[in-house]
């Protein structure tokens, strides 16, 4: 998927403001998802949680650099409008690891 990219005509609304939040609040989302997995690996004691919340970390600051280019992007004489695919995939990989992570610690403590 090649980036469409169309040139600004004047106000461009509150478009560029509302995908840099929503960059910003799936950033936001993984970070919480990274500490509440960093949590149960550590109390539980399960290395594996505690790298699932390393790796959601670096996902919400991939998502935090991401949100930072779209800003840039939207906000410029031509407007990219299509996200990077990579990033797309990238978001989706790190919400479904989330949703696991977030399930797994559930059940790590075995019921304790």
């Amino acid at each position: 998927m090649a980036a469409h990219s169309i040139p600004a005509t004047g106000d461009p609304g509150l478009q560029p403001e509302r995908t840099a939040l929503s960059w910003s609040r799936t950033a936001l989302a993984l970070a919480v998802n990274a500490l509440l997995s960093l949590r149960a690996g550590f109390v539980v004691g399960e290395p594996w949680l505690v790298v699932v919340g390393a790796v959601l970390f670096a996902a919400s600051g991939a998502a935090v650099a991401v949100g930072t280019v779209r800003r840039r992007q939207l906000a410029g004489d031509r407007l990219v409008i299509t996200p990077p695919r990579w990033a797309l995939e990238g978001v989706a990989a790190a919400t479904l690891l989330a949703s696991l992570g977030g399930i797994a610690s559930i059940y790590a403590g075995g019921g304790a």
